[in-house]
């Protein structure tokens, strides 16, 4: 990089994030030169890594990619992209090639065939994993080993973006800054091609299987540069995280529903009886609102593998073995405490189907990006599978442009409100705190309009009431007023999005979202005037 006190010219694409979506897309982009910016050193704290069940891929021979797409589509709820579900679905054993070739160890049988497990809402077992519950580590890891040793690729470690640079209306780059020191002077990083793979917004969460630093960044810096936003109101919620005093909260694996583990109440009578065919393999919304509802009631619900694994589980699924095991819990003799918690945003930047946003410039790809593939309720193990073809497709698209002359100079962001008197961190930190409270209570498995209004004021009010209005928080607070407003504008139920006060799906109502933050802020604004 060239550079002067203030402005730095990135050599080819700027990619913000470091999860399996950027490091794919910098991998696949090879040779044109890209940089991979950070906020943590490669792997820590990227949803990618903590990924238990795998990638859906249509393998066997009794499968294929159009029986794929058809369980994709019934699982999202009438809000899928069905021609975006097919393309995926056909590429995805390619994207299990590329991951094969750079070292992924997915799990074989004794032929030599890759092993496949069934998940909820799948026709066939066609999921990929890695020593049943370490796919996403194991595949991050061989990423990160492959992009360490490619000379195209530059990552910088310890750098937090904030904002996108404009110019002319496109995005010539961001301003970014120190990891850790929210209010530093940002630095001006100017690149042709800006690729965001900055993840979902599990962090918003208080209760959330996702690492908690990952709280709508990237969703919310596009939306304040004027990207269109994609269905944030369809937020999926994992039925079986486990009920231990931790944040974030651990994963209990679909694997091993899959597997055959049991859902049971205090009694051991199985809550799923009655309220779905499918019942422990039921699509995600059905299972999440099920256990939700059986714990607001008072009772307890525990997910219960001693029938089906027993004491095989410690070998087959070591990362939630492990977590039981901190918590004083033996699955191999005990039923595992679980609850619903925050697993993934189906909503994000929208995108066509190469990954381009509406702002010129910018992709986006991974948690962070709306393809239309998942519609309101994600089909479990979609999520790596669409970062992988996203990422393939955006390395493709992008270095085109990366190639051209150098962008034009943008000015600077919006200085940030003056401290007032008081500890600024702390102030923060407590804001933090609010927000994520805020967001489990009233826009969290089921809402309804008294608790959407509600949270849209406190969400104002702790954005205007912060002493230290970083850029940081500001990003929350936009992605959080964005999934609160649609949520409250979406007057029905449909896959993640639960109204208890419109409990059923609207066949008059558009299945899907667009949506500005201009629009968003003026729903909260007359919301607060309402009082």
């Amino acid at each position: 990089m060239d550079q002067n006190d203030t402005v730095r010219r990135a050599e080819g694409a700027l990619i913000v994030g470091a999860g399996l979506a950027g490091l794919f897309a910098a991998l696949k982009m090879a040779p044109a030169p890209c940089v991979v910016l950070s906020p943590l050193p490669l792997g820590d704290g990227a949803s990618s890594a903590w990924a238990q069940g795998g990638i859906a891929a249509a393998l066997a021979p009794e499968d294929s990619p159009a029986l794929h797409a058809r369980d994709t589509v019934v699982a999202g709820a009438g809000a899928v992209d069905e021609a975006v579900a097919r393309s995926v679905a056909e590429e995805a054993a390619a994207r299990i090639e590329d991951l094969l070739r750079i070292g992924a160890p997915f799990d074989r049988d004794a032929s030599g065939r890759l092993l496949q497990s069934r998940e909820a809402a799948h026709s066939f077992n066609r999921v990929v994993r890695v020593k049943g519950d370490q796919a996403g580590r194991a595949v991050m890891d061989a990423l990160i080993a492959a992009v360490r040793r490619t000379p195209s690729i530059r990552v910088l470690e310890g750098v937090s973006v904030d904002d996108l640079a404009l110019s002319d209306g496109r995005v010539s780059g961001v301003f970014a800054r120190r990891a850790g020191d929210l209010h530093a002077e940002p630095i001006l990083l100017q690149a042709p091609a800006v690729i965001l793979a900055a993840g979902g917004v599990g962090g918003l969460y208080a209760v959330t299987t996702n690492p908690s630093k990952v709280r709508g960044q990237g969703l919310g810096m596009a939306a304040r540069a004027g990207a269109l936003i994609g269905d944030p109101e369809y937020v999926q919620f994992h039925p079986t995280g486990i009920a231990v005093d931790r944040d974030p909260t651990p994963l209990a694996s679909e694997a091993l529903r899959g597997e055959g583990a049991l859902l049971i109440d205090e009694t051991g009578a199985r809550i799923m009886q009655g309220v779905h065919p499918d019942m422990e393999l039921a699509p995600r919304d059905v299972v999440a609102r099920a256990l939700h509802r059986h714990i607001a009631r008072g009772g307890k619900a525990f997910l219960d593998t001693r029938a089906s694994l027993g004491p095989r589980i410690a070998e087959e699924f070591p990362a939630v073995t492990a977590y039981c095991r901190e918590a004083g819990i033996d699955p191999a003799r005990e039923p595992i405490p679980v609850r619903p918690a925050q697993h993934y945003h189906m909503g994000g930047v929208l995108t066509d189907a190469r990954g381009r946003t509406s702002l010129p410039g910018l992709w986006a790809c991974g948690e962070v990006a709306c393809t239309g593939l998942h519609g309101a309720n994600r089909l479990a193990s979609n999520s790596l599978l669409e970062a992988l073809v996203f990422a393939a497709r955006i390395a493709q698209d992008a270095a085109n442009l990366a190639a051209r002359a150098d962008p034009e100079p943008a000015p600077p962001p919006p200085p940030l409100r003056p401290a007032q008197e008081g500890d600024p961190l702390r102030a923060a930190e407590d804001a933090v705190r609010a927000l994520r409270r805020t967001m489990t209570r009233d826009v969290g498995v089921e809402r309804d309009e008294e608790g959407l209004r509600r949270a849209l004021r406190e969400i104002s009010r702790l954005e205007r009431g912060t002493p230290c209005a970083s850029r940081a928080f500001l990003n929350m607070t936009s992605a959080a007023t964005l999934i609160a407003a649609a949520a409250l504008m979406r007057r029905e139920s449909r896959g993640g999005h639960c109204r208890s006060d419109h409990p059923e799906a609207d066949p008059a109502a558009p299945a899907r979202t667009q949506i500005t933050l201009t629009r968003a802020l003026e729903i909260r604004e007359s919301v607060c005037a309402e009082g």
